[in-house]
């Protein structure tokens, strides 16, 4: 994996590399602080750095009280809770509510006239995110990127128009333990073509005893069955684990096999750097409701490189969203096809749900790049040192040691009963979430957290293990 600079001149010691353990970067900060590393002051003093901290103010944070797990005797209810669950449903902007009673009152005024006018006309609202999107997965155009459906719907549009096996090269990779809808799509299309998944999927797995899945493993399937394989097609972070998967290396490893390769980015958008034009990337999807912040079943997106696009690239399925803009209302017998990732629309969008992903995607567009990163690279870090200090023990973290090989998320198990520990948090206040069979996830997020609230979760967490034990 190519290495990555953090600067974190923000916090007043320079930039480091991704591949260096965030613990080095604490405990020179905690130094020129004169604060202990594990006190709660040195994680004020962090929050005091930050340069994203005012975005925080800018979303809905639940208060304990109103979560239907809390118990009143454990926490006071006034006090908002501690959301690390950005990685399943991302906090609600606050002027989603202002954008969403907006559409809704251009729809109450001005009925079928809202399709051109208004906040988001109805005609045109998906072409709202775009630019915003662009920047945030590294396409080289907006062309690149299409705003529709949600994210299986759109994986297998895209499935449908990129998996085209042969005799030869049939058969589809995907990582072991990969989200179960991912899987179903992937099989489901290969049934339609007449492929049997018994002989056509192959799973990338980790080595005996280990949790993640080595690159150079994936590599060496890529070698070995790489002149038959039709698609590759991986998470870009795994689900489960939290693991990050080399795109660049990997997709240039099966494109030197003649792959198409395509990415679930479902974990990955707005929680990793990512360059989909630069790396070569044949088409991904994600959806926008994790670290995207846009709402529950909010709209999803795609990215189709440029080399697909053109007279010679049409979707193998066409709607009169698939029809440019400037003839769509035409009403012609024959498509005129939009250009790129827009020919692969069907039908109109909804402005209901493009208003809060709008909402989310204005705060990115206040948060640098660069910032995200640096708070990322610091803020789990911080998590996994205090966890590795206070609680070594008692719980193991499966996700990459690595920074650059993982995102916001840490993946904990527990010697304890998993479930019996996610209710005692959730009565007190923690919001993060569980999956099974083994796997507890906290998401630190960097638009959102603070480095004072991942120190009172493991205060929290390490009160909880020791009253079990």
């Amino acid at each position: 994996m190519i290495m990555d600079s953090v600067d974190l001149k923000s916090y007043g010691i320079g930039t480091v590399l991704d591949q260096d353990s965030p613990k080095n970067a604490l405990f020179k900060i905690a130094k020129e602080s004169g604060l202990l590393a594990e006190s709660r002051e040195f994680a004020k003093h962090l929050d005091s750095l930050d340069k994203l901290g005012h975005l925080r103010q800018l979303f809905e944070i639940p208060l304990i009280k109103d979560l239907p797990c809390s118990k009143k005797e454990k926490h006071d209810g006034e006090e908002e809770c501690l959301y690390f669950c950005g990685n399943s449903l991302g906090l609600k902007p606050k002027k989603a509510d202002v954008y969403l009673n907006e559409v809704a009152k251009d729809w109450g005024r001005t009925a079928v006239f809202m399709h051109f006018n208004g906040l988001y006309p109805a005609a045109l609202c998906d072409m709202y995110p775009k630019p915003l999107l662009a920047k945030i997965i590294g396409a080289a155009k907006e062309s690149e990127v299409a705003v529709m459906n949600g994210l299986t719907v759109n994986l297998h549009l895209l499935m449908i128009n990129f998996y085209r096996p042969t005799l030869k090269k049939y058969k589809i990779v995907i990582e072991d333990h990969a989200f179960p809808s991912d899987r179903y799509a992937v099989v489901s299309q290969m049934k339609l073509h007449n492929v049997n998944p018994n002989d056509g999927l192959i799973t990338c797995k980790p080595r005996k005893g280990e949790e993640i899945i080595r690159t150079e493993d994936i590599l060496r399937v890529l070698e070995e069955e790489g002149d038959s394989v039709a698609l590759l097609m991986l998470s870009g972070v795994q689900y489960y684990t939290g693991q990050k998967f080399d795109i660049k290396v990997i997709t240039e490893a099966a494109k030197t096999k003649g792959c198409i390769v395509g990415w679930d980015l479902a974990h990955a958008i707005g929680n990793v750097k990512l360059a989909l034009h630069e790396w070569n990337v044949d088409f991904a999807a994600w959806c926008s409701y994790k670290y995207l912040n846009s709402g529950a079943g909010g709209i999803s997106g795609i990215f189709v490189h440029e080399l697909h696009h053109g007279k010679n690239h049409h979707p193998q399925l066409l709607g009169w969203w698939s029809n440019a803009q400037s003839t769509r209302f035409e009403m012609r017998k024959e498509v005129d096809i939009a250009e790129g990732a827009d020919s692969f629309r069907l039908c109109n969008p909804p402005p209901l749900l493009v208003a809060p992903h709008m909402a989310s995607l204005e705060i990115f567009d206040q948060a640098p790049e660069s910032e995200r990163m640096a708070k990322q690279y610091l803020l789990t870090g911080y998590l996994e040192w205090l966890i590795s200090f206070l609680l070594k023990d008692e719980v193991k973290i499966i996700t990459p040691a690595i920074p650059r090989e993982r995102g916001c998320q840490l993946s904990f198990v527990f010697k304890r009963d998993l479930k019996e520990v996610h209710k005692e948090l959730e009565s007190r206040g923690i919001v993060c979430d569980v999956r099974l069979p083994s796997v507890m996830r906290i998401a630190p997020t960097p638009l959102y957290n603070k480095y004072e609230e991942v120190y009172r979760f493991v205060i929290i967490l390490k009160e909880v293990l020791e009253a079990e034990s």
